[in-house]
């Protein structure tokens, strides 16, 4: 693939109901394999650094992205006042707003995820919106120091194809924890060696967080080329 196109924010590109745009694309040049629409977590805008390289490096895969950002994070824009997420109702009937908007936009296999808290509620809704596939970089299996109240009930009977990229390390599912949880066979889930949440790697590990932010890109480009 050739480089790809990423087109800038402004506040217009963040309107939700009623609104003009589902959020901002980053579009491969040629033909692409598949559109995600990625959603960021719950305290970092669709545009941090940390959404803006996996998006990047996703359309220069062949993978259109689409961030989308809850209105909640959108308000910043206007404010600058910093708000804790909305109630998980008013987040998932946003999802469904941005997904119904993006699906009448292409054609060709349609993906949903995000990272963290935005992947989580994606993943609430994969089965019920009938995605292509699901993708979570990041998944909070469970809040920092709450591994006694893990978020996995409904990944048990998840029917929806779903890729989960999550660092070995991360304080909220690191890989020994979640070996101990019932998942469905439709999650495949891909750990980065020494990584974080952010999947940011310990840097005796000999990875640094470029590399692992492309090699989570390269699973996710060849789990949604696989859907074709």
């Amino acid at each position: 693939m050739g480089k790809a196109g990423s087109e800038g924010i402004d506040p217009g590109q963040c309107q939700h109901a009623g609104g003009e745009s589902a959020g901002v694309w980053a579009r491969p040049e040629g033909a692409g394999v598949a559109t995600l629409i990625l959603a960021h977590g719950a305290g970092a805008p669709m545009d941090s650094p940390f959404m803006t390289q996996i998006a990047e490096n996703l359309a220069a895969l062949g993978v259109s992205v689409v961030r989308f950002e809850f209105a909640y994070m959108a308000a910043r824009r206007t404010d600058g006042r910093k708000r804790p997420p909305a109630p998980q109702a008013r987040l998932l009937e946003e999802w469904r707003q941005c997904y119904r908007q993006v699906r009448e936009q292409v054609d060709g296999p349609l993906a949903i995820g995000g990272k963290s808290m935005g992947g989580r509620m994606a993943s609430l809704l994969a089965d019920e919106l009938g995605v292509d596939a699901l993708v979570c970089l990041g998944y909070p299996f469970h809040a920092v120091g709450k591994v006694d109240k893990p978020r996995v009930a409904h990944l048990a009977d998840l029917r929806t194809p779903t890729l989960i990229v999550q660092g070995e390390r991360d304080p909220m599912g690191g890989r020994e924890r979640v070996a101990g949880y019932c998942l469905a066979p439709a999650i495949t889930l891909h750990w980065l060696a020494a990584a974080d949440h952010d999947l940011k790697p310990l840097q005796r590990s000999g990875f640094n967080h470029e590399q692992h932010l492309a090699a989570a890109a390269q699973a996710v480009s060849g789990f949604l080329s696989g859907l074709a």
